[in-house]
């Protein structure tokens, strides 16, 4: 997605920690010190783009009294932000076309979706978008807004589609764990329901693709308090710091992003708990078959 690589979501990391050794770690300080808003701060370190500037960073370098290594090491990885930019910008501005189809916080999901290594979701009502198929996406738009121009809808499952070629590429993987209402749920017309969840079973025979249903008769377990949520996971950087894990939480009118390792631990044991009373990949298969079959009797 525009403005947000694997680069600047290193460098970001890279001058968070800087700051936070800094004899002033407040970020308001170090806005001051430069001459720019809190918020630029808090979006360069979030990995978003920023107007900030090459003097910026050195102003900021000054400010946290980084050695001489760590700021040769910061101005590498803010060259490799340029560099990857520049390579990206072409891509970047086919996403940008869509930026009026998504909620702001939405936005930044997509952003993150685009670039990290793996993606778990759960989801105890409806498929992911990521496992959607157009008629399905059309039917679950058309539910939310009964009158959507013929235009944006279009646009929104062109979207849609464009997202699922994350699916395509071998080094992402991907691990969705649902509900069994999910693939019961009726979205749109039997018909719908049999291709679409023909199709999820075939794509759920991909290397790097696991579907797993958590049956009715799984019982009480964590997936029943939680509400739809992806765990994010990013390719490592150049700088050496591990880049933070993020989990994309979803509400009936809003999302959180969750950061913490307090908060991104909870989910860890939350996804731990789920896996062990979900069906395996085959077996998840052949329930979905099954139910296939179900909606074209």
């Amino acid at each position: 997605m525009t403005g947000l690589t694997v680069s600047r979501l290193d460098f970001g990391n890279f001058m968070r920690e800087l700051r936070m050794r800094a004899p002033r770690t407040a970020v308001l300080a170090a806005a001051t010190h430069i001459g720019a808003s809190r918020q630029a701060i808090d979006r360069m370190e979030d990995g978003s783009p920023t107007r900030l500037g090459e003097l910026h960073i050195n102003a900021l370098l000054a400010f946290y009294e980084t050695d001489d290594d760590a700021r040769a090491k910061a101005l590498e990885l803010w060259a490799e932000v340029k560099t990857e930019e520049k390579a990206a910008r072409g891509q970047g501005a086919v996403w940008k076309a869509y930026k009026d189809q998504v909620a702001p916080n939405t936005g930044k999901f997509l952003r993150l979706e685009g670039v990290a290594s793996q993606i778990i979701s759960h989801n105890p009502v409806i498929l992911p978008a990521l496992l959607q198929i157009p008629d399905y996406r059309r039917a679950l738009d058309l539910a939310g807004n009964p009158s959507p121009t013929l235009v944006d809808l279009e646009r929104r499952i062109e979207l849609s589609a464009k997202r699922q070629t994350r699916l395509d590429d071998s080094g992402f993987q991907y691990e969705a764990l649902l509900s069994e209402a999910v693939v019961r749920n009726r979205v749109g017309e039997p018909r719908v329901m049999q291709v679409q969840l023909e199709w999820l079973a075939k794509v759920g025979e991909r290397e790097n693709v696991a579907i797993r249903i958590i049956p009715f008769s799984a019982g009480a377990n964590p997936g029943l308090t939680m509400q739809t949520f992806d765990w994010l996971e990013f390719p490592p950087g150049t700088s050496g710091l591990t880049l933070p894990t993020v989990v994309y939480a979803e509400g009936a009118i809003g999302s959180v992003f969750h950061e913490h390792d307090e908060e991104v631990d909870r989910y860890r044991q939350a996804i731990e708990a789920i896996r062990t009373v979900a069906l395996g990949k085959q077996d998840t298969r052949d329930l979905v078959v099954k139910i296939a079959k179900e909606f074209a009797a």
